[in-house]
Order: structure tokens, then C-alpha cells, then sequence
């Protein structure tokens, strides 16, 4: 079986793996031929224009990048011209137009973390997690008109922790896709991956997250607000505002204690893992804590230096739904 030309659309950190898998082991099943990615941009305070990772990942082993600003006519020529018999999309971020979509000939796939047809749409992980979930994946899919509606060859699953973060879902998340996608191609080459079509009536979708999701709402149960925590980090963070600076929540998880006839939002003390926060339901252990301008810090070192007296009560603002039970339709979207 000869192997299968392909060309890589992404923009995000989360490849790394899969594209390290593609040019080493799994060259035997894909030739990787070329990369597209997102056009170098402004990064920081000073607005360094700056490539991302993926692109110099693939400058360094010497494959063609493509950097287009809209996928015109002129660059499904280009990838026509690359001749490759799959494109493989993840967290590129540009609308795909039919014409791309079509041009290799054993079509696009893309993958997307979650495990469809739950969390379509812009934040599967952070919402997954924040959903209270304890299991999400990676799928692979054909992208369809329908945002993430495209049906389905496969999927990797992976747990989620009670003390992980968006981050470290991410990371499980980048390595789950090399099994993945190490026994889909050769299928795909076979001619023998079968693609099924999702449920619509277990679809769920997720937006895209603003600063303003890191609201808390106190009078939630202690549950419900670590998920959040957790869900949230690194971006856009969960904040309170204490003593008028606003403070990150980093990390969080219920406590095994009583908060008794305590208000929501009313700091009961702190032991040796974290600050201790009455909810509506039970009590909140916050175990990592970041003042505006500092470091994220456990919370015996965070409080050493910024005491939370005890009897303190933070303010509780609304928290904004994340997950909607409906399917956007969207144009296409390349996004994990």
C-alpha cells in the first residue's frame, strides 16, 4: 500500500504531537507535504508580529507553508497543485469553502475535541470540564456544511480528572489523537473507514468563551463552581475581586467539610491545601490563587502574602450558560 500524501491545516500548539508522530513513525503510513496555517500575527505587549508554533515546527523540517489570509480560489489551486490525497484540519481557525474542501482526493478531515455529537462549536474542552464531565475525547470527522456536524470514522477517549484543568485536558487531548489518527489512515488509504452520522438528538453546542465567563456565582453548589474553576484555566480564568483587586482562581475542588448556616461566597478559613469558600451547596477548597500582575501561586503561599480574613464574603456575579442543547449552523469552522 503506497503511502498517502498529506497536508496539514492547523494553527494551534495542540498538533505538536500528532505532527511530531507524522514525521517520524507515522511516515510510513503519510507523507506530510505541506502546511497551512494562520498568517503570522502581532503577539504581546510590544505587538511582535510572530509565528506560531505550528509554522515554525514545519520550517525547521523543511515542508512548504502556506500562510493565506482567506482560502480563495487561488490557494485551492495551490493545494490542488500539492496534489495530496487527504487535507487533516485541527484548530485551524479559517472558514473552509467547498472547493478546499473537495480538492484532495480522499476529501478533509478534521479532528475535534470532543466526543460528538456533544460539544459542537468553539469551546469543547473548557465546557466539557466545566460541565462536570469525566470523560471527553478527540474525534475525526468529514467536514460538512454544519459546524462539527459531519459524520464520524472514529474517536479517543480520555478522562478528565477531578483536578484537571482545561490545560491538562488539552495535553491528554494532543496525545490521544496520534492512535487515533495512526489507525484511521491506513483505513482511510484501504478504502475501509466507515463514517457514521451523528445523533441530532444528543447534539450539544458550546460558544466561545469572553473574559466575562470568569464570573462566579456563589450561591452554586460547591460542584458546579470547581468544574467551572477547573474548566476555565488558563483562559479566561475564573476572578473575584477582594479587597478591590481582582483575584484568578487557579484550581479548585469540593471540600470534605461542613459550611453549616454560612452565606454563599463566605470565607470560612483555610488549611494546608486551600482557601475555603461556603457555597450554596457545600464548601469550596480554592488550591490555587494569582493577584493581578503576579504569579499563580498554591494557596499557603498566595494567602502568606495576601491574608483573606476569615468572615470575608465575596461578591457573587451571574454565570453565564456555556452549552446550549441546540447545533449552530454555521459555515464551516476548522476550529477543536
Amino acid at each position: 500500500m503506497s503511502r498517502l500524501k498529506l497536508v496539514f491545516l492547523g494553527s494551534d500548539p495542540i498538533a505538536r504531537p500528532l505532527l511530531e508522530w507524522l514525521a517520524g513513525e507515522g511516515s510510513g503510513v503519510a507523507t506530510l507535504i505541506a502546511v497551512f496555517t494562520q498568517p503570522d500575527r502581532p503577539v504581546g505587549r510590544g505587538q511582535k508580529i510572530t509565528s506560531n508554533e505550528i509554522k515554525t515546527w514545519a520550517l525547521a523540517r523543511g515542508l512548504p507553508v502556506f500562510q493565506p489570509e482567506k482560502l480563495t480560489d487561488e490557494v485551492s489551486a495551490q493545494l490542488a497543485a500539492l496534489g495530496a490525497d487527504v487535507a487533516l484540519v485541527m484548530a485551524y481557525g479559517h472558514i473552509l469553502r467547498d472547493e478546499f474542501i473537495s480538492t484532495p482526493r480522499l476529501g478533509t478531515l478534521n479532528l475535534h475535541t470532543s466526543l460528538l455529537p456533544k460539544y459542537r462549536g468553539a469551546s469543547p474542552i473548557q465546557s466539557a470540564i466545566a460541565s462536570g464531565e469525566r470523560e471527553t475525547g478527540v474525534s475525526l470527522m468529514r467536514i460538512v456544511r454544519k459546524l462539527d456536524a459531519g459524520p464520524v470514522a472514529d474517536a479517543e477517549r480520555v478522562s478528565i480528572a477531578p483536578l484537571d484543568t482545561a490545560l491538562d485536558v488539552e495535553a491528554k487531548l494532543a496525545l490521544a489523537c496520534v492512535p487515533l489518527v495512526a489507525r484511521s489512515l491506513p483505513r482511510l488509504a484501504a478504502g475501509t473507514l466507515e463514517f457514521a452520522t451523528q445523533d441530532d438528538g444528543a447534539v450539544t453546542h458550546c460558544r466561545k468563551l469572553g473574559k466575562e465567563d470568569g464570573a462566579l456565582d456563589f450561591t452554586a453548589p460547591a460542584s458546579a463552581l470547581a468544574a467551572r474553576i477547573n474548566g476555565l484555566f488558563p483562559w479566561p480564568a475564573s476572578t473575584v475581586e477582594i479587597d478591590g483587586q481582582s483575584v484568578k482562581f487557579g484550581l479548585a475542588e469540593v471540600a470534605d467539610l461542613n459550611a453549616g448556616t454560612r452565606t454563599g461566597g463566605e470565607v470560612i478559613g483555610s488549611d494546608v491545601e486551600g482557601l475555603l469558600i461556603a457555597t450554596g451547596h457545600g464548601v469550596l477548597r480554592v488550591r490555587r490563587l494569582q493577584r493581578a500582575g503576579g504569579r499563580m501561586l498554591p494557596a499557603t503561599e498566595f494567602l502568606r502574602g495576601c491574608s483573606i480574613p476569615m468572615g470575608t464574603t465575596l461578591g457573587s456575579r451571574p454565570m453565564r450558560e456555556l452549552v446550549t442543547r441546540f447545533a449552530a449552523v454555521a459555515p464551516v469552522r476548522a476550529v477543536r
